[in-house]
């Protein structure tokens, strides 16, 4: 009986002892993550303005899409895109839309802010997975660090009519899938973009842009879409159907 508890006693102090290896479970941190804090300028002082044919330039990068996609795109109006209705950008626009951007890093998470429709991201780095509920118009990231680069990896989109492109017309599903890559070049950030999305693309497509850094004492401005003044807009937009 004494031996039976002893083992039991040597058992119990050993599972206390042994990690927990579940999906809470963080990672170890590199020592010296890159540096990517700070607010960055996306406007027209970095790059070129967001338009049909950027980021996404016909007979170079252009997404090859499927016949489902095309359905879409031929039927899609101007006047029908979620953005008069204040709905948010998301990846892969949200990253080139010319306004600034605020990076935040903590050790178990980084946070992007951006001035365009006034989001937030937060990018887990704690080996979280995401659930059944996870699902939103900005999807659910979880990211690492690899040598002096940021992967951020972000699923759980919800189905959005001008997920992908809104100049284009082109739709995301909730199978889309970002992956992003960001790092220092000199004084610069840079991100490389690539999306998937079985349902509409015939294969990945990507785009890379950079963003300089704000002038001195910059901060985020407040977006502010109202809704109704935002839809009185769509009245000027010419009909693409008569």
């Amino acid at each position: 009986m004494r031996a039976t508890v002893a083992s039991a006693a040597v058992l119990l102090v050993a599972f206390a002892l042994t990690p927990r290896l579940d999906a809470q479970s963080q990672p170890a941190a590199p020592d010296n993550p890159p540096d990517f804090s700070g607010i960055w300028d996306g406007t027209t002082r970095a790059r070129p303005v967001n338009s049909d044919n950027v980021p996404w330039t016909k007979g170079k990068n252009f997404p090859e899409v499927n016949e489902r996609a095309l359905a879409y795109m031929k039927i899609f109006d101007e006047a029908i895109a979620p953005k008069y209705d204040c709905q948010p950008a998301t990846p892969p626009a949200i990253e080139y839309d010319p306004y600034m951007m605020e990076v935040v890093q903590w050790p178990d998470r980084v946070l992007f802010r951006y001035e365009k429709d006034d989001q937030l991201r937060t990018v887990w780095l704690d080996g979280r997975k995401p659930t059944a509920l996870d699902f939103s118009l900005q999807g659910f990231s979880v990211g690492r660090y690899e040598g002096n680069a940021l992967i951020v990896e972000t699923t759980n989109f919800v189905f959005d009519i001008t997920g992908f492109d809104d100049y284009n017309g082109i739709p995301s599903s909730s199978q889309k899938r970002v992956r992003e890559r960001y790092w220092r070049d000199g004084n610069d950030l840079r991100v490389t973009v690539t999306v998937d999305d079985p349902m509409f693309l015939r294969k990945p497509a990507e785009y890379t842009t950079r963003w300089i850094p704000a002038p001195k004492g910059s901060k985020l401005s407040a977006f502010n879409c109202d809704p109704e003044s935002a839809r009185a807009a769509v009245k000027f937009l010419p009909a693409r159907y008569k």
